[in-house]
């Protein structure tokens, strides 16, 4: 006897009915915030006190880069879903003809979107929440092995319902991912090395007292860096997060080779920003500090011994040598 619904279907000659859920009945909820913050915190003050005082412990910031990754690489397939079903909703604007079958299409494609927009802004919700728990762990901004970090804002186009509106708003919400608003600031410096520990608290500590004094005059900040994992670009990623404040990281473009960082220069540069902070770095940095006096952009120079402004600290030496 049949014994799956199918099997009853084909014994009944009914195997051209079809069951599938009804549209517009998927959950659309997003988890609630607090409930995540709760959540997440506790699985990971669980997950690292297991490490402590073992074999582990050493490996710990390396795993917990893992627990956010988990949530940004879910996001990220959530994106790909919504890129699917948008190149459908574009192809069936295209050869709209009317009918009842291309309007259905049209609105399990949209309804497909909206579902992966939702899904992809809670995951974004978890993976945010968790790159905070990894800062507080390991004093780093959390960033992603490749491609960009991006944060999609609450306007979500989960509520739009028409294909032409579904686009506009898709196309306006990656714009506003990828370009914060606010007013650029250019952050730049190198990698460097210390004689003790003393001098590099010194030099982290004069990165975050300038950036502060900088979005003191400048409330609307968007910080705007080269996104190095390991130099100065780091602690000023971890400034703009621990502050909450948005951030654009232009990667070197390796295909263009020597010529990788002065592309990366101009496009930092063409984005007009209010100010460029510069720390001492290499000649494609000095490069940079150049370009920008010359389009009138006002320099912030720590490019002196950890972290210091450079005609200051030329000031006290002359003024210690004529002592």
């Amino acid at each position: 006897m049949p014994t799956t619904l199918a099997a009853q279907l084909a014994a009944l000659e009914l195997g051209h009915v079809s069951i599938k859920a009804e549209t517009g009945t998927q959950c659309l909820v997003r988890p609630d915030p607090e409930a995540i913050d709760q959540t997440l915190a506790a699985v990971w003050s669980d997950l690292f006190a297991l490490f402590t005082d073992t074999i582990l412990e050493g490996q710990a910031e390396e795993l917990g880069w893992g627990f956010v990754n988990l949530f940004h690489r879910a996001a990220g397939k959530a994106s790909t879903r919504i890129e699917r079903a948008t190149d459908e909703i574009r192809l069936l604007l295209a050869t709209n003809d009317g009918s009842e079958i291309h309007t259905a299409e049209l609105e399990q494609q949209i309804e497909r979107a909206q579902a992966a927009d939702v899904e992809m802004l809670a995951l974004e919700n978890l993976r945010e929440t968790a790159a905070a728990l990894y800062l507080a762990e390991t004093g780093s901004s959390w960033k992603p092995a490749g491609g960009s970090r991006l944060s999609h804002d609450a306007l979500t186009t989960s509520a739009v319902v028409q294909g032409r509106e579904f686009l506009k708003a898709r196309a306006e919400g990656r714009r506003r991912a990828a370009m914060p608003q606010g007013t650029p600031v250019v952050f730049a410096g190198g990698r460097q090395s210390f004689a003790s520990a003393d001098d590099a608290k010194t030099y982290g500590d004069a990165i975050w007292r300038t950036l502060d004094r900088v979005r003191a005059n400048v409330a609307d900040l968007v910080l705007v860096h080269g996104g190095d994992s390991k130099g100065a670009d780091r602690l000023a990623a971890s400034w703009a997060e621990r502050h909450k404040v948005p951030q654009i990281s232009f990667s070197l473009d390796t295909r263009l080779g020597a010529r990788a960082g002065f592309r990366r220069n101009e496009q930092m540069l063409g984005l007009k920003p209010r100010y460029v902070v510069a720390f001492a770095g290499n000649g494609v940095l000095e490069r940079l500090v150049i370009q920008a006096r010359a389009q009138g952009i006002a320099v912030v120079d720590r490019r002196g011994p950890l972290g210091t402004n450079p005609k200051h600290n030329a000031l006290i030496q002359t003024a210690a040598a004529a002592a």
